[in-house]
């Protein structure tokens, strides 16, 4: 699993929080072992960058009154609005929600087979500064434009 050189034990990050929060914000991860449990502090900075490729892949299609469809199947998200624009903010608005409801109740939807798969982008939504950072990665795919 976890190799024993990565690993702390949860009584000398106790001992000197501090000095664990230092090290997690400005070195590297830190593993840390509190009897059978195992957990990682890692800084924003570096979780940002394992979740660098996460990507919001939608599809547009345009319906017969001429408004636009964006269906996000990762997260089983669909959205429909008058222009593009707007429909493109009403799924991120969409998707912000849905994470926030996912992360509050996290038991709940972390446990379900088809939503495991959610966790990352979950994440990160909610580590994203603002709407344009998140909407930089929000990547069209062929549908029916």
């Amino acid at each position: 699993m976890v190799d024993e050189m990565l690993t702390v034990n949860s009584t000398d990050v106790r001992k000197d929080f501090g000095t664990f929060i230092d090290n997690v914000t400005r070195k590297k991860p830190i593993v840390v072992k509190r009897s059978r449990d195992l957990f990682m502090g890692i800084s924003i900075t570096m979780m940002e960058e394992l979740l660098r490729n996460i990507k919001f892949e939608f599809n547009v299609f345009i319906e017969e009154d001429k408004s636009y469809t964006l269906s996000l199947d990762s997260l089983s998200i669909a959205v429909n609005a008058r222009t593009y624009e707007e429909t493109i903010d009403l799924l991120i608005s969409n998707v912000k929600e849905y994470c926030s409801e996912y992360y509050e109740d996290l038991d709940f939807w972390h446990s379900a087979p088809n939503r495991k798969s959610h966790f990352p982008y979950v994440i990160k939504t909610l580590v994203s500064e603002s709407d344009e950072e998140l909407k930089k990665d929000f990547i069209c795919l062929a549908g029916q434009i």
